[in-house]
Order: C-alpha cells, then sequence, then structure tokens
C-alpha cells in the first residue's frame, strides 16, 4: 500500500483538496501577467522625431503631428526615423508622404536632437517611451524579456533545491512576498538597468510560485484526479490572459500596471502560512510527526474522523514505505541520458519543450505586429485557449500522446508558415491565423507536461521534469530575442518559429505511446516496456506486472 491508497483513507478529492487547489491556483490569475507583462509595459507607440525649437512652425501646422512627421520631419531607411537640419515647406505642395529618392539623398539630415514625440491613443506611457527605446535602443525592447525569462531559468534551478531543503510551503510564501516586494519596487525604477535587475529578479520568484504550487497540488492529490485538476488549474493562467488585457485597457501606464499585477502577492503570501505542508516531504524529511498532524487534519476536514483512531506513525510509514526506500538511492540528472531507452526520451522531450515554449512565446510576445488593437488582441489570445485546451484532452483520449504531440506541433508550424504569405493588409486572416497557431502551441503544452510525467519513471520523474522544463525556459528566452531579426527580413522570425516546430513535430514521432499504460517505476521499467526488442503491448505489461506480484508472493511465503 502506498501513500495514494492513504489519501483514498482520509477522503481522496474531498473538501480539503477542493480548498487547497482553489487557494494554490488564485494567484495563477496574474502568473499570465508576469509572462506576457512585456506587451504593455514595452509597447511601443507611434513616433516621430520632435520638432526643433529653434524652427518656427506656421500655426495651421504647429498642431498637426502628420504634418510634421510626414513632412518636415521626414522616416527614411525603414526603421531609422530622422528629421531635416531645416524645415523643407516645399514638401507640403506635395501629394506623396514620402520624399522622392533623390531629395532624400541631396538634403542634409540629423539624428533626433531633441527627443521623440510618441502617440498616446494606445498606452500613456511605457518603458519604451520613458527611455526612448527605438531605433538603435529598439533591441532593448525585447531584450528586457529574455533577462525576465532569464530570471525565470535560474529560478527554477535555485528554488527546486531550495524547495527540496526547507519545503514547499515556505519557498512558495517566501516567493509570493520576493515577487510582491520587488515587482512593486519595479514601478519605481529610475533607469533601464534597474528595471531589468528588478524584472529578473521578478522572474525567479516567479519560478518559485509555478514549482512549489505544483507540488503542493499533486502531492495531496489522489492519482485518478490529476489529469482533471491540471487542467482546470491550467485555466487560471489562461483567465488571467484576459484580466491583463483589461488592467493594460484600464490604467495604459506601465508604472500603474507594474503595481497592480504585483500587489495581490501580498495578500497571497499572507494565507500562503495557513497552506498544509507536504505530508510526502515531511515524512522523507523525518517530520513524521507533523506528517500525521496534518493528515489527521485532512481528514477531519473530509469529514473522516474514524480514520484518525488508527492513525498512528507506523502506519503512516507502512504506507510510505516505498517512498522511504527510494529516498535512499541516489539519482542523478546523468540517469536521464545514462541507458539507451532514457536517452532517446529526453533527447526527444527536450526539443518538443524548447520548440514549445519557443513558438509560443514567441507567438505571444509580439501583439503589436498583427496590426489590430493589442488590448483586443491579448483578449483574443486569451480566449483561444479555452477551446484548444479542451481540444487536447479530447485528442489525448482517443488519438493517445505521441499523436496529439506531433499533430499540434506540425498544425502550429504549419499556421506560421501560411502567414508568411498573407499580405499584412489583410488583418482579419492574419490575426485568425496566428489565433490558431497559438492555440495548437497551448494544446502541445498542455500534451507535453501529461506526457513527460508518463515517460519518465517514478525514480527521476521529478528530475526529468526539472531538465526538460530548464529547455523550455531556455525557449522562451530566446523567443523574444529573435523578433529583432525582423529588421533583416520582416518573415525570418516566423521560420525560426515554424522550422523550430517541425523539428520537434518530428522528434514527437519517435516517442513511445502511454495511453492506457501503468507509469513506470524504474529505469529498467523503461527499458523493457518500450525498448527492448519493440513496443510492448499494455496487455504483455499487465501480465507481467500480474506474473511478478505471484512471484513476489510466493518469495514472501
Amino acid at each position: 500500500m502506498g501513500f495514494v491508497d492513504l489519501l483514498d483513507q482520509i477522503g481522496g478529492f474531498g473538501r480539503f483538496q477542493w480548498l487547497h487547489v482553489t487557494l494554490i491556483s488564485l494567484p495563477g490569475l496574474l502568473m499570465a501577467s508576469q509572462n506576457l507583462l512585456n506587451n504593455f509595459v514595452a509597447g511601443m507607440p507611434a513616433h516621430h522625431c520632435t520638432p526643433s525649437a529653434n524652427h518656427s512652425i506656421p500655426y495651421q501646422y504647429n498642431h498637426s503631428a502628420t504634418m510634421v512627421s510626414l513632412y518636415i520631419y521626414i522616416v527614411i531607411c525603414g526603421v531609422m526615423r530622422c528629421r531635416y537640419v531645416t524645415p523643407q515647406w516645399h514638401q507640403l505642395l506635395m501629394n506623396s508622404t514620402a520624399p522622392p529618392a533623390d531629395l532624400t539623398s541631396a538634403v542634409e539630415t540629423e539624428a533626433c536632437l531633441d527627443g521623440w514625440t510618441f502617440d498616446q491613443s494606445e498606452f500613456d506611457s511605457t518603458i519604451v517611451t520613458e527611455w526612448d527605446l527605438v531605433c538603435s535602443l529598439r533591441p532593448l525592447k525585447q531584450m528586457s524579456q529574455t533577462i525576465y525569462m532569464g530570471g525565470v531559468l535560474a529560478g527554477a534551478i535555485i528554488f527546486g533545491g531550495l524547495s527540496d531543503r526547507f519545503g514547499r510551503k515556505v519557498i512558495l510564501s517566501w516567493s509570493y512576498l520576493q515577487l510582491a516586494i520587488l515587482g512593486s519596487c519595479t514601478a519605481l525604477s529610475p533607469s533601464y538597468a534597474i528595471f531589468c535587475t528588478l524584472r529578473f529578479l521578478s522572474g525567479m520568484s516567479v519560478s518559485g510560485i509555478i514549482l512549489n504550487s505544483v507540488s503542493l497540488k499533486v502531492e495531496w492529490i489522489p492519482t485518478s484526479s490529476r489529469t482533471l485538476v491540471g487542467t482546470l488549474s491550467s485555466f487560471f493562467f489562461t483567465f488571467g490572459q484576459m484580466i491583463l488585457a483589461g488592467l493594460g485597457f484600464w490604467l495604459r501606464d506601465w508604472r500603474k500596471l507594474q503595481v497592480a499585477v504585483c500587489l495581490p502577492y501580498f495578500l497571497f503570501s499572507f494565507y500562503s502560512w495557513w497552506l498544509t505542508e507536504s505530508a510526502r516531504w515531511l515524512v522523507l524529511n523525518r517530520r513524521s510527526e507533523e506528517a500525521l498532524k496534518s493528515i489527521q487534519q485532512v481528514a477531519r476536514i473530509n469529514g473522516k474522523k474514524d480514520v484518525n483512531i488508527t492513525l498512528e506513525v507506523a502506519v503512516l510509514h507502512s504506507h510510505m514505505n516505498k517512498e522511504i526506500v527510494a529516498s535512499k538511492s541516489s539519482y542523478s540528472a546523468y540517469d536521464l541520458l545514462r541507458t539507451g531507452g532514457m536517452r532517446r526520451i529526453s533527447v526527444c522531450l527536450v526539443a518538443v519543450w524548447f520548440s514549445t515554449s519557443f513558438a509560443y512565446y514567441g507567438l505571444a510576445m509580439d501583439l503589436q505586429k498583427f496590426g489590430v488593437n493589442v488590448y483586443l488582441m491579448q483578449i483574443i489570445f486569451g480566449a483561444v485557449d479555452i477551446p484548444a485546451k479542451l481540444l487536447a484532452l479530447l485528442m489525448l483520449t482517443f488519438l493517445g500522446r505521441r499523436v496529439t504531440q506531433a499533430a499540434c506541433l506540425f498544425l502550429s508550424a504549419l499556421v506560421i508558415f501560411i502567414n508568411i504569405f498573407v499580405p499584412t493588409d489583410m488583418q482579419t486572416l492574419r490575426t485568425t491565423l496566428a489565433c490558431l497557431g497559438k492555440g495548437f502551441t497551448s494544446s502541445s503544452f498542455t500534451c507535453v507536461y501529461l506526457y513527460t510525467g508518463e515517460l519518465y519513471p517514478t525514480v527521476v520523474r521529478q528530475t526529468g521534469m526539472g531538465f526538460v522544463s530548464t529547455m523550455a525556459r531556455i525557449g522562451s528566452m530566446a523567443a523574444p530575442a529573435v523578433l529583432i531579426l525582423d529588421e533583416v527580413i520582416p518573415a525570418l522570425p516566423s521560420i525560426v518559429y515554424g522550422g523550430a516546430a517541425v523539428i520537434a513535430g518530428v522528434f514527437a514521432c519517435f516517442l513511445p505511446e502511454t495511453r492506457d499504460i501503468p507509469l513506470p517505476d524504474t529505469i529498467e521499467d523503461v527499458e523493457d516496456r518500450w525498448y527492448a526488442g519493440g513496443m510492448v503491448s499494455k496487455e504483455e505489461i499487465a501480465l507481467k506486472e500480474m506474473k511478478e506480484g505471484e512471484s513476489a508472493g510466493l518469495n514472501a511465503l
């Protein structure tokens, strides 16, 4: 009997689990705000050179931004926006909004020495308007997101180890508090460098929240309920994308928005001290008395008061004997690559995780390129995740994991490639295709989380999840950096995103199917089931496990 059997005895998925999962999932409503905040905090409004104070402009033109930007202060070389040294009044007589090519080269121009004038119809203030991140400084807009994702990666490495040492609840509460303080202080940043530093540290705390939230939920939930709970919990992130759009539209100032999405974490940090620590972690860290009290409390909340009479430390240890024995063995990341079967699974999963995250954030982090109102686009991108995740569940149930994973990646690549050839003036079609692409990458995320847990054996499952999720963080870091390539060739970022999805789809085809097959417990299980003379059917697995059980019973006699 294992710990899952004990969970069934104390109520299974009862009142405690519903309350526990809800309280841990609530902060997820603002997790999307942290990951996608750059769409609004670093939004780039339309802009042009500010007219020189030394130039006298007639009154009828002084209040016309169009006249100033298109005729007197011109745009040359596409991205670089410069101005004439002296006003070219004769251009007001031209019908064209751009000067002739020979005039552009003949007339003396200069950099925008008096700064920039930004359109405020969409944003009141962003870090772009605050620190003039245009022209040669334009790559810094995307760099801020890459630095934030670097913090998420660092946090996954640091907080993952700390949670194993100090407990899930303590690190979760600390991560809430760290994000509340540093995230709110980010709004006070006097410079771009300080802004990026605080965003990096905020990204670290986001990893601490995600990792420990998942652990605390999973370790108190029966196996049969994990898929449903995981799916329902993911909808908090989906709704959070729409909440972000509403907050951005309402506030329109990057400093106010930064405070709005971080301040609630003070409340989350406060009530997190009343969450229940993982009993599994307590037992494995020689704190069985505390674990027993926690389990007894859960039983009371679930209405199983009679169970408390029979519960004692010895009974608890008997239920967790397998986990205690397994914890005495030493496994490392090397075991993910040591054998042929594990190596094949790990390499394929690295490609799938990296490309899924790479394509997802490549689409989700550049909403302005679609030419649609950025707030409306964010709501649409959030809403499309709902049918996408439901579709993923149906495909996983009836088609299996491997077909679903590969199909989602290939379809997302196809949509991304098609969008390259759609003219920019066909905004409705471009937006529709972009939504489909994000929907398929979201479905890929839903599948890969479940698939990875079923492929890796129990003894290295957490190590494997940490390893491949690190690859996902690297993909999310690379995604905004690739957007800078549109200055070379506008279609180049889409080619890179789509190409990565195709390669990952090919790798996914080499993964074994896990639908309706029991979870592997050891590395030997993986090798025997899927890579010892070909794939093994689920009937053969069940027969083998039955024989092993009979053999174990005879040996015990």
